[in-house]
């Protein structure tokens, strides 16, 4: 395990138990999921649906020398408006505040179809230019709110939304504020883009939370060629951890930190957990990152 870094592993809970889909892991409670983290040896994980008040949470989360990285939070700027939208991120960002993280992850849902059964490969949603003035000026609103509580609003884009490719989160970027931060996905913008280093290398300096998810490539063109849903490709098994799909993540890892980044990278995969144990690919992904990861910082020590 790394020493003196910079950089904080995690691991998210949805490799346990899936917020969009209830039944998967409903039995994996959250003494498991945390014991499991520290067993796998990460220093965190990201809050999920079914977690408790932030009381019962920090205690669970003492008791195991674990911390929060930060919490999913979809905002409905052009749905419900703003001022409804920042009422309920700003409920989000006390939670928050007090386990004790660090970012608060957004994503507009608006027209999201990551919930429907329309292929998440070709039916994903578009903006009109009104559209991403009241969406971009409603993230520098929520970014202020989220300064107010000393935590970072990270945007992750996400398949199946109207922020979702290369270009799209170019668009974002340069119509906000530097209150609004960006998450970086592996995997999203891999299935996206067929590359994920370009959109790391253009936006290394908006770049404040990253989710290294991996994907099996053979599994993600036959979800593309059948048109699956987003639900129907992850549970097809779509994505998976680091080290254990087509993704080489020295790549994206070695200009991490040559870009000087800190912060959390959290290891991320929807799978279905009766058939991907979630600790055995926990464990798969910590190997992967003692083995092959940890390797680069080594050599970057030298220079």
């Amino acid at each position: 395990m790394e020493q003196q870094s910079s950089i904080l592993w995690g691991i998210a809970p949805i490799g346990w138990r899936n917020d969009d889909l209830p039944t998967l892991g409903a039995d994996n409670t959250l003494s498991h999921l945390l014991s499991d983290v520290v067993v796998a040896g990460f220093q965190g994980t990201e809050v999920g649906g079914f977690f408790p008040e932030a009381s019962v949470l920090k205690k669970e989360l003492a008791l195991r020398n674990l911390r929060i990285a930060g919490q999913w939070f979809s905002s409905f700027i052009l749905r419900d408006g703003l001022e409804e939208t920042a009422k309920a991120f700003d409920k989000h960002c006390q939670y928050l505040q007090d386990v004790e993280a660090d970012v608060a992850v957004v994503s507009e849902q608006t027209y999201s179809i990551q919930g429907l059964h329309q292929s998440i490969f070709s039916k994903k949603p578009c903006f009109t230019d009104e559209e991403w003035v009241k969406v971009c000026q409603g993230l520098n609103e929520l970014g202020r709110i989220a300064e107010s509580y000393a935590l970072k609003l990270v945007y992750h884009h996400h398949l199946g939304t109207g922020i979702q490719t290369a270009a799209e989160v170019d668009r974002l970027m340069a119509n906000t504020d530097s209150v609004v931060h960006l998450l970086y996905d592996t995997g999203h913008i891999f299935v996206s883009e067929g590359d994920c280093m370009t959109m790391l290398e253009k936006h290394i300096d908006r770049i404040q939370h990253v989710h290294f998810k991996d994907v099996r490539k053979t599994v993600m063109e036959q979800c593309r060629q059948a048109g699956k849903s987003f639900f129907q490709s992850f549970l097809s098994g779509m994505f998976t951890v680091p080290g254990d799909g087509c993704i080489d993540f020295t790549k994206p890892y070695e200009f991490l930190l040559k870009s000087s980044y800190q912060g959390w990278i959290v290891v991320e995969a929807e799978q279905d957990p009766s058939i991907a144990h979630p600790l055995e690919y926990a464990m798969i992904a910590r190997k992967y990152i003692d083995k092959t990861l940890t390797s680069i910082r080594s050599k970057e020590s030298v220079y």
